[in-house]
């Protein structure tokens, strides 16, 4: 049996992530210089994690 595949992508363009989150670009570079986000370059492109956006808004919700 073949299992379904996942809904939700396991990582997004940078744009898309930046969206997501309700960030411009310039902040989302600034959350993964600082480690707050992780990404994963596929060849010459980048691609952010969506479990790391998650984890940074639980984060900050938990901060509140």
């Amino acid at each position: 049996m073949i299992a379904p595949l996942p809904t939700d992508p396991i990582c997004v363009k940078v744009n898309d992530a930046a969206r997501m989150i309700g960030v411009g670009r310039t902040k989302l570079y600034e959350l993964i210089a600082t480690n707050q986000i992780e990404v994963v370059k596929l060849g010459k492109s980048t691609r952010v994690t969506t479990a790391s956006l998650r984890a940074l808004v639980t984060r900050l919700h938990a901060s509140e």
